[in-house]
Parts: structure tokens; sequence; C-alpha cells
């Protein structure tokens, strides 16, 4: 009976929030189609809010303004953080102050970004 008491107790509760850390790990299934690494990777993410009622807004730019792939993406990342426990609306806000440069990616990105041949 105690297992399953602890097992329980740390459990989320329903209704629980995710927290920006899960937020951005759901996010990093969306990819830029021009480019081969995830928009986390990328540096593209520059804020996740997530508010009382299972509002999560996110802040992000892309690589350049005009982008042509810019309402894939945001459907991408409504559709794969609308999927999160407790997430019941999604607010994805482009921005380009500060325009994204490659310092603004991950080491992990930047590796990635080497595998498919660019130099950064």
């Amino acid at each position: 009976m105690d297992t399953e008491q602890n097992v329980q107790a740390s459990a989320a509760p329903a209704g629980a929030l995710p927290t920006e850390e899960q937020v951005r790990e759901a996010l990093k299934i969306v990819k830029d189609p021009e480019i081969p690494v995830n928009v986390v990777d990328l540096g593209l993410i520059y804020g996740v809010d997530v508010q009382e009622g299972g509002l999560v807004d996110i802040t992000m730019t892309l690589t350049s303004v005009g982008c042509p792939v810019q309402d894939l993406i945001r459907a991408d990342a409504e559709m794969a953080v609308g999927r999160l426990d407790g997430v019941n609306d999604v607010n994805v806000e482009f921005v380009w102050t500060p325009p994204w440069g490659p310092d603004k990616m991950t080491e992990d990105g930047k590796r990635q970004m080497r595998m498919f041949g660019f130099n950064v």
C-alpha cells in the first residue's frame, strides 16, 4: 500500500501545467523545413510563458523576415505544444528583434548543421 501511495503522490495532479522545459522539449519536434534542425536548437525560441488556465505563449523568431514557411512552423509549434497535458491554447508570436543569427544556436544545433555541411 505504501508503494501505491508513493506512486500516486509523485504523479502530476490532474490539470497540472507543463513546465517551460517541457514546452521546449515538445518544440524540438518542430523543424524549419529549409534547415534540417529543430527550432529550439536553432535558437529560434526567445520565450515561453505558461499561464494559469493552460495558455502557453511562445515568442520566437525565424531565420529571416518573410520566411515562406512561417505559417507551417506556427502550426507545427501549436500542435506540438497543444499535445501537452494541461495545455488548452497556444499562442505563437513572431518577433524580429533581436534578429536571429548563428550565435543563438545551441551546441547541438551547430553540430547538426555541420553534419549537413553548413559551416557554423
